[in-house]
């Protein structure tokens, strides 16, 4: 990490770089490989950082549409309790690639299906693992029509206990349904 930010000094060290590298480090179990790997990776992700980019903003009104046009139900509470359309509460998911909300095992699953998923179906997967996450917990969202600070809650409470195989499966359908909500328009 002490290289990576003294070769990139304009960037600096960021809350949650750790968070990144730790799971390439166990990977690969040799610190230039990870570095490299590291580097690569935060190309990838560096918009994500405030200093870096503005690709948050972009998440959030991606995830905005989507959430608008797949399920105008969840949307409808979303505006009407607080209005937490701005989708804040997903911040943390797009920083670290659902690292903190996933058991450790599970994040090598879902980072490397994020990676490939560039070449296959959509270079903003992420997005759509994002939705799953909200769509998994929809009914409990809209039965206890959960505002923004309950959301969070509910959300903070949740990290590591989401089933990281049916949030992937939902994404891949997800990712479908939108190509053919599409193809038919």
């Amino acid at each position: 990490m002490c290289t990576y930010v003294w070769e990139h000094l304009k960037l600096g060290y960021m809350q949650g770089m750790c968070d990144l590298v730790a799971p390439l480090l166990v990977i690969f179990d040799d610190e230039s490989v990870t570095y490299s790997c590291f580097c690569l990776l935060m190309e990838r992700m560096g918009a994500n950082f405030p200093h870096k980019g503005g690709a948050m903003d972009t998440h959030f009104a991606n995830m905005r549409s989507l959430i608008q046009i797949m399920d105008s139900e969840m949307f409808e509470l979303m505006h009407q309790n607080g209005d937490y359309t701005h989708f804040y509460f997903c911040y943390r998911w797009f920083l670290l690639d659902f690292k903190r909300e996933l058991l450790y095992e599970d994040v090598f699953s879902v980072w490397e299906t994020i990676w490939a998923a560039k070449h296959i179906s959509s270079a903003h997967f992420m997005l759509f693992i994002a939705l799953a996450l909200v769509e998994s917990y929809r009914d409990i969202i809209l039965s206890n029509s959960m505002d923004f600070t309950d959301i969070i809650k509910f959300f903070n409470e949740m990290a590591e206990r989401h089933n990281a195989k049916a949030i992937l499966s939902l994404a891949r359908y997800l990712v479908l349904q939108l190509q053919m909500l599409i193809e038919n328009k």
